[in-house]
């Protein structure tokens, strides 16, 4: 038997070739590997041999096979061995990580944490693993809505990592706690965070590809802040530096070098989930402002990218970063006119979330809003409302929440009979005071809302302060759709008052803001009221042109109204409960009445 100082028998050495000849044939020999493994303790092996053997055995099954609890059995006794012996940490601590990982696979979580705990307490001298370490277990907290944990032991990090000499790892702590209060919307903490994190970034004089991609977590921070606040033309400076940061990582080359301090060893994303990561927030700026072709654009390289990387990697952050991309190109085709392909695309994020059920519990309330928009824009109110009502029972987050009662507010409108419900909506979404969320972009959808419930109900004078305190606002940020609402908008009150001069000069500007994103309903709106103003002011060749064009934004929307309700899918819109339905039975034919497009 080999002593602890000697050379490894011959005997241990052989089995361990075989075994990783196995696990590396094509296709992997892994009952064959675990034989050669399990073999070692024939030998009666040193303690260290023992607890190796343990570990590689139970990462082989945990990574290779569904045996799971026979790879939890070997882990467990990895630990413990690997506890009795002095200088043995990557052992040990591997084992940690990997075991409760296991834990967490398997819903024991308050097994998870205490494991990670005590190898948090017992790693302090070893600094990649004590900070691998923070980081699973923040992660785990992260995972459990424990947010103020999770920043706690971020801050832990960051701490230690300045201690230890790290700069770039304590930016990363620093960035990942920024990002954590950011979704608990501690703004008044993330502020200067990130100033922090920003002086950090410029200062740290590392390996280029690190120093970027550190750069582009910072900016991305930044970036979603914007548009979480709804800032469409203040965030465009950090876009900009996002992406010209994106294109200097893409022509810098990996090097292999490993950096001199071990608790320098952690990537944040690969480059290559970068890049993506830089599509997505480009999508979510271009819906926002508008330019909804460019958001079409964008995502199409995206979603391409992302089944290369897909077809290699099954890390589910890109199953993530795909249901994000399409959440937002559904709602860009519900504004151009596309139903049907926004419905095939809702019914491709339910099979998402049916590989996942923490994606589904994480993007439940999203695709309920998405199907309440699409049942808006087949005129199936009924099922609007039930999908809206769904959504705010499944969501906690503050700015979706608005999203929701402002869209659920447009459909009691627009049914008429509601008041005593959108009475109280109202109220919750007042932008005169105590509006729920900073949002720039979502307290002008309310002014638009208060303008739009005004005019049904023949307050003109209210519509038209409500009105222009939209046009205000979204001019400040661009934003285009908002603007191109209210203006058509302001230009049917005009016209009801028989001001058809002023009339006009909103129709028009608002039919080419239209034109330009395209947003179909509103060029469908505009086009009416050009045919009926021209009529009214005699422009007889002006109004048979307005009347053209309405007659063929009616006719592309029918079309594509009867292409959508004839979908299978379209039975989506009975769904409000439980997990996606698996399939979809064929319909006759379109159910929904087509009154309010003609």
């Amino acid at each position: 038997m080999a002593s602890g100082g000697e050379a490894p028998e011959s005997w241990y050495l052989a089995l361990l070739g075989f075994a990783e000849h196995f696990r590396t044939s094509s296709p992997p020999k892994i009952r064959l590997c675990v034989h050669c493994l399990q073999a070692v303790f024939q030998f009666k092996p040193p303690q260290r041999v023992e607890a190796r053997t343990h570990l590689q055995l139970g990462s082989v099954l945990y990574h290779h096979t569904k045996n799971s609890e026979l790879a939890r059995n070997h882990l467990e006794k990895a630990w413990l061995v690997s506890q009795q012996i002095p200088q043995f940490e990557d052992v040990k601590f591997e084992a940690a990580s990997l075991l409760s990982e296991l834990y967490c696979q398997q819903n024991l979580v308050d097994s998870a944490k205490p494991l990670l705990r005590k190898a948090i307490q017992i790693s302090q001298q070893t600094p990649y693993w004590h900070c691998r370490l923070l980081f699973q277990l923040a992660q785990l907290h992260t995972l459990e809505k424990d947010l103020v944990s999770a920043c706690d032991l971020l801050g832990v990090g960051a701490e230690y990592a300045r201690v230890v000499g790290s700069e770039y790892t304590r930016a990363l702590f620093l960035l990942s706690k920024g990002m954590l209060l950011l979704m608990e919307r501690k703004l008044q903490e993330v502020h200067p965070l990130l100033t922090l994190c920003g002086q950090i970034v410029e200062n740290w004089q590392g390996n280029p590809i690190q120093k970027e991609s550190l750069r582009v977590f910072f900016l991305v921070l930044q970036v979603t802040h914007y548009l979480d606040a709804g800032q469409v033309k203040s965030v465009k400076p950090c876009l900009k530096q996002l992406q010209q940061c994106i294109q200097t990582i893409s022509t810098l080359h990996d090097d292999e070098i490993l950096p001199s301090n071990p608790a320098d060893l952690f990537h944040w994303l690969p480059k290559e989930h970068m890049c993506v990561l830089v599509y997505l927030v480009t999508v979510m700026h271009s819906m926002q402002a508008g330019y909804l072709e460019k958001a079409q654009k964008y995502t199409d390289k995206a979603l391409m990218q992302l089944e290369k990387l897909k077809m290699l990697d099954c890390s589910p952050i890109l199953s993530s970063f795909q249901v994000i991309l399409l959440e937002h190109i559904i709602m860009c085709r519900l504004v151009t006119g596309h139903k049907a392909t926004a419905l095939q695309e809702i019914s491709q994020v339910c099979q998402l979330c049916q590989q996942s059920p923490r994606l589904f519990s994480n993007h439940a309330a999203q695709l309920h809003t998405l199907l309440g928009l699409y049942c808006i824009s087949v005129n199936c109110m009924d099922n609007a409302e039930a999908q809206f009502t769904t959504a705010l029972r499944l969501t906690t987050h503050q700015e979706l929440w608005t999203f929701i009662v402002t869209n659920l507010a447009s459909v009691y409108i627009r049914e008429g009979n509601r008041q005593q419900e959108l009475f109280s909506l109202l109220e919750r979404i007042n932008p005169d005071h105590n509006f729920p969320v900073s949002s720039h972009c979502l307290r002008a959808a309310a002014f638009y809302i208060r303008g739009l419930f005004s005019f049904f109900q023949g307050r003109y004078n209210e519509a038209k302060r409500f009105l222009r305190e939209t046009l205000k606002m979204s001019n400040a940020e661009d934003l285009n759709r908002l603007t191109a609402c209210s203006l058509v908008l302001l230009g049917h009150i005009f016209y009801v008052l028989g001001n058809h001069r002023e009339s006009n000069n909103m129709v028009v500007p608002a039919m080419q803001l239209a034109s330009k994103i395209p947003d179909m309903s509103v060029q469908l709106w505009s086009s009416a009221l050009l045919k009926d103003l021209n009529k009214a002011c005699g422009n007889t060749m002006d109004a048979h042109e307005a009347a053209q064009m309405h007659q063929n934004f009616s006719q592309q929307l029918l079309q594509d109204h009867i292409a959508a309700c004839s979908l299978p899918e379209h039975n989506l819109i009975t769904w409000t409960d439980g997990p996606p339905p698996v399939q979809f039975q064929a319909q006759n034919g379109p159910t929904t009445s087509l009154a309010s497009l003609l």
